[in-house]
């Protein structure tokens, strides 16, 4: 990767050109930097994590102007014929293009996207909030839309990355009651989880989750757990301490396609264990909506920003992980 000049996009048909202010860097960033996530067509410019400014519109956008604060949904282009199109599931067209994967990205000054992903921001979501909506939205798809979250409900949710912390929140605005499990390395993560209003927060190599959960749920197990950790032993963990019959999320993604996976849990308990992957449309008005009304504190996860020309100063953070959620300035 490197930092270079590029010409600026053109606007055309219903395509909006946004001035690019805030772009938070997320974990298939990370992976496409090393090398590790094949996804990308290169060449590409980064960045799917955004907000910013409408500078120009194309000639058949009817409904964003210039001067709207905004973000976009990362779908730049569908083959608008499947089935899964047809019922707007663009997360699952087969031949989708995503903006920071297929088409150019954020970690910019200028970008473009398609009227019908951009989204105008509400008057008090500010723009550093506004880079939070896709990874925000791809939790309101996990706990919203995946599965349903009742207040009465025991959940555990494991691994408090951003994108975990970002999760237990939308959970916790449902009224349910909430146990957010780490290792110890995530000490801080885990500590500002409470300060969001996580109910329970646990270093499950020091401590005793198998105890706290069946404390919590007179020994029947979570009823909904959500791993965002991608890990194996703890993905097999959380499996056994799954409620039977309950909603076991696969929010995280694993280093390989195939793993040992505890699937005697999830035959004998019953369990219905549900793949999320990222977005869709219906997902982005769940997750403006919760930051706008504060269930979601999103800019208290941030611990960094950078300007875009210290982009890799940003990356090479990331990777230390030491910080929250780092954002970069364009």
């Amino acid at each position: 990767m490197e930092f270079k000049e590029v010409e600026e996009p053109e606007v055309y048909g219903d395509i909006v050109k946004i001035k690019s202010a805030f772009t938070g860097i997320c974990g298939s960033d990370i992976h496409t930097f090393k090398g590790e996530y094949k996804n990308p067509t290169t060449p590409i410019t980064l960045g799917h994590e955004f907000s910013g400014v409408v500078v120009e519109i194309g000639p058949d956008v009817k409904n964003i102007k210039v001067g709207d604060r905004v973000t976009s949904e990362t779908t730049f282009k569908t083959c608008g014929e499947c089935r899964y199109c047809k019922e707007k599931d663009y997360n699952l067209c087969s031949n989708r293009k995503g903006i920071g994967t297929q088409q150019n990205g954020s970690f910019t000054n200028y970008l473009i996207s398609r009227e019908e992903s951009v989204h105008v921001l509400p008057e008090n979501v500010s723009l550093e909030a506004g880079a939070f909506t896709e990874p925000l939205a791809c939790c309101t798809h996990a706990a919203l839309e995946k599965t349903s979250i009742e207040a009465t409900d025991i959940v555990l949710v494991v691994g408090p990355g951003p994108i975990g912390l970002l999760l237990s929140q939308v959970v916790k605005s449902k009224g349910a009651t909430v146990i957010l499990s780490g290792v110890t390395r995530d000490a801080s993560r885990l500590d500002l989880a409470k300060k969001l209003g996580i109910d329970y927060t646990i270093d499950s190599l020091t401590q005793n989750l198998d105890e706290l959960v069946l404390k919590l749920t007179d020994g029947y197990g979570a009823d909904k757990v959500f791993d965002c950790s991608g890990a194996v032993p703890a993905v097999n963990q959380a499996l056994a301490l799954t409620a039977k019959k309950g909603d076991f999320i696969q929010v995280g993604l694993f280093p390989d396609k195939y793993i040992k996976l505890d699937v005697e849990s999830i035959i004998q308990r019953e369990i219905n264990y549900v793949g999320s992957r990222s977005q869709k449309p219906t997902s982005w008005p769940l997750a403006l909506e919760l930051i706008a009304n504060g269930s979601v504190q999103v800019e208290k996860m941030v611990t960094m920003t950078e300007e875009l020309e210290n982009w890799r100063k940003a990356f090479e953070a990331v990777m230390e992980g030491n910080e929250v959620k780092v954002l970069v300035k364009s």
